[in-house]
């Protein structure tokens, strides 16, 4: 293991140690206000679907975003893990839609459901600075997905997480891509490091 892989590895123990300390009222009250941006997600797609995520473990818990976003008629999708070293793909989901356990155990839409190339990502993370840089589990399936993305259209990424998952300055490596901003219960935190930020003041 490298100095910048231990590095990563211990930002990734403190990401985790922070979100379990959450007591279950915060992580209440924080769904519900990061579901209040849900107007301004769909203003942001221009159209498009927004992508977030099924909660894994301590995350943020995103059903009430996704319901949101469902109400105000602004296309969802899931991600979908095709394989090891691989850009996500991605499906349309509704609140009701069948799931299937997907890679790591977390629920995604099934093979039938529409594959969509979303405008808005929402990354999940473990923690994050001001960069916009962020740790995420390891496997590299965003940044991936990003730099695909970026490649070939205009999107937002744009992280979601806890207002405690933010440090000083997380360790980046080659591949790392900063997300335009992220988002908290606390509101939203431009980034400096995005690759179209300035174009994202929302």
């Amino acid at each position: 293991m490298t100095d910048r892989q231990a590095e990563k590895a211990r930002y990734r123990r403190l990401g985790q140690a922070a979100r379990r300390r959450i007591a279950a009222d915060r992580r209440g009250a924080a769904a519900r206000a990061v579901a209040g941006w849900a107007p301004d997600l769909k203003r942001l797609a221009q159209g498009g679907a927004v992508s977030c995520f099924s909660t894994y473990g301590s995350e943020l818990d995103t059903a009430p975003l996704i319901a949101a976003l469902a109400r105000c008629g602004c296309p969802v999708a899931l991600p979908i893990v095709t394989g090891r070293g691989k850009p996500l793909t991605f499906r349309r989901w509704r609140p009701g839609d069948p799931t299937k356990a997907g890679a790591f155990g977390i629920r995604e839409p099934l093979e039938t459901a529409l594959l969509v190339k979303p405008a808005v990502l929402l990354v999940p993370l473990l923690c994050f600075d001001r960069r916009g840089f962020r740790i995420g589990y390891g496997g590299g399936f965003y940044d991936r997905t990003i730099a695909e993305a970026r490649a070939e259209r205009r999107i937002a990424a744009v992280g979601l997480a806890f207002a405690d998952q933010e440090v000083g300055r997380v360790p980046v490596g080659r591949y790392d891509l900063p997300v335009d901003s992220v988002l908290t219960e606390r509101g939203l935190v431009i980034c400096s490091g995005g690759a179209r930020a300035a174009a994202l003041r929302w």
